[in-house]
């Protein structure tokens, strides 16, 4: 009996932000009691004490709302406004796993806030408007993206695909073509990261799960990811799918194309 079809909505950044806001709202106020707490006592110690680390306990919480605030800011205008880089290593490193502790606790849906993870990272990497020539861009893909029953496996070489137009492969060729960029299907985390090592891309694009796209953006850091979610039509690892056009939009905005050269009239 085939599984019901698991197809996934267009991740939302406005989950992602809403949890990031009330991250931030608890870390300012766990910096407030860390000073409002032994307030008397630092008193004891020296009479401006109190003052001293009021201000620093201040400034942490205003560092924390103004990076909250760049954050919102580079994701609504799809801008690089300052800091991207080192916003991303906060959000990947620190705030995902503090914002999936407190939607859990909140009983929210593991996978939803995940999918808003990789949307924002998305806005993240686009927005500092890097121009990278094909050859430094690598795009990733799961061999779930192949169906199971093919017999011609294009783990080594995508390029081995006879374009019978069956499953996604021969649109993914055409764009492999179109752009002269190096697509390559891993079978797991260990050969993708291997893949990753030996080709030493500026870039790369990454089609999977919510967990593994997750797992792969914190596992590459600094190396910018973009991901893009697989459609589960027959549940996870088997015979997925993925939406083409995705990968052209998102690589038609990062990929520095040279004009073709025109003779002098």
């Amino acid at each position: 009996m085939i599984a019901a079809e698991e197809k996934i909505a267009p991740p939302r950044k406005r989950l992602f932000i809403t949890l990031m806001g009330l991250t931030c709202l608890i870390l300012v106020g766990l910096i407030f009691l860390a000073w409002w707490v032994p307030n008397r006592g630092l008193a004891n110690i020296h009479p401006n004490l109190p003052h001293v680390v009021g201000i620093v306990m201040a400034v942490l919480s205003g560092v924390a709302i103004l990076g909250t605030g760049l954050l919102v800011l580079t994701t609504a205008l799809g801008k690089d406004i300052f800091f991207t880089r080192f916003m991303r290593l906060v959000v990947i490193k620190f705030l995902l796993p503090v914002i999936e502790f407190v939607g859990r606790v909140m009983g929210m849906d593991k996978d939803k806030i995940r999918q808003s993870f990789i949307a924002m990272n998305n806005s993240l990497v686009i927005s500092q408007r890097q121009k990278i020539s094909p050859d430094r861009v690598l795009v990733l893909l799961p061999h779930c993206i192949q169906l199971f029953d093919c017999e011609i496996k294009v783990t080594g070489d995508i390029n081995k695909c006879v374009l019978c137009g069956r499953c996604d492969i021969k649109g993914l060729v055409d764009i492999g073509r179109k752009y002269n960029i190096d697509i390559s299907v891993a079978t797991g985390g260990t050969l993708a990261r291997k893949v990753i090592v030996e080709k030493r891309p500026k870039l790369v694009l990454a089609v999977a799960c919510e967990r593994d796209l997750t797992s792969g953006i914190k596992d590459c850091y600094p190396l910018p990811v973009i991901g893009i979610l697989n459609d589960r039509p027959f549940g996870p690892c088997f015979n997925t799918t993925v939406d083409v056009r995705k990968i052209d939009d998102a690589l038609s905005q990062i990929l520095l194309i040279q004009e073709p050269a025109t003779a002098d009239s």
